[in-house]
């Protein structure tokens, strides 16, 4: 398999970070990763001491843009080919990184792990956020991403590259317009993700109603009018 790197973004995750990395080691065993604990508040720093993880610390909440992006400087730093944003939740599972690598070595750019490829995407109001991003993109660029909010991704070296060295480009769904007006290959594979046990998500409905709409606007008006990238 190609070198690649699990960069995993960690904010107050003492009571998932542990079973996530577990499940790493026992299903992606050969595989690297980082934990980048983003400023936590609560005991995640003390756990990864406890168990000797692989981690950088951050010691104030950058977002996670900035802790993402401090994996993906990482992963470009030390010359990985393949790098996969994976969440320190748990909803994860790493019994499909293998898929999403063998995604990028059959040519993608990006793979996202979708729960949507072979699954119809319910009609609920907790997917119209994501209903309305997918045509949002369709709109702009032709390309049909299924499941763009998904936060499980594989990107390749070339990315990786764009991804750490360029601040205006979060790990977000209105930057896969961004790369493929670059000319990116994205692929999508099918996956299951799992509900967070232990905490609570920063998306309340008041937050995602926000995001929603700062997506739409960043895919309709700025994205597709950013110079691109040689």
């Amino acid at each position: 398999m190609l070198k690649t790197l699990i960069i995993i973004p960690a904010y107050n995750e003492e009571l998932n970070i542990q079973k996530t990395i577990d499940d790493i080691k026992e299903n992606a065993p050969k595989v690297d990763y980082v934990v980048v604990n983003d400023g936590s508040k609560d005991n995640t720093l003390d756990v990864l001491n406890k168990y000797n993880f692989h981690y950088i610390n951050g010691f104030q909440n950058q977002g996670l843009f900035g802790a993402v992006q401090t994996g993906f400087r990482w992963a470009f730093l030390n010359d990985y080919d393949v790098a996969i944003q994976f969440d320190g939740d748990g909803q994860h599972s790493a019994s499909y990184i293998k898929t999403l690598v063998t995604a990028i070595e059959e040519g993608n750019d990006i793979a996202i792990g979708s729960r949507f490829v072979t699954e119809k995407k319910p009609y609920t109001a907790r997917m119209l956020g994501s209903r309305l991003i997918s045509f949002a993109i369709k709109l702009t660029t032709g390309k049909t991403i299924k499941d763009p909010t998904s936060g499980f991704r594989a990107y390749n070296k070339d990315c990786i590259r764009l991804y750490a060295e360029d601040s205006n480009n979060p790990p977000e769904p209105d930057t896969l317009v961004y790369m493929l007006k670059n000319g990116k290959k994205i692929g999508e594979v099918q996956v299951e993700m799992s509900e967070r046990e232990f905490g609570e998500s920063y998306l309340n409905p008041i937050s995602s109603m926000k995001y929603m709409c700062r997506m739409l606007v960043s895919i309709l008006l700025i994205q597709p009018f950013r110079k691109v990238n040689k």
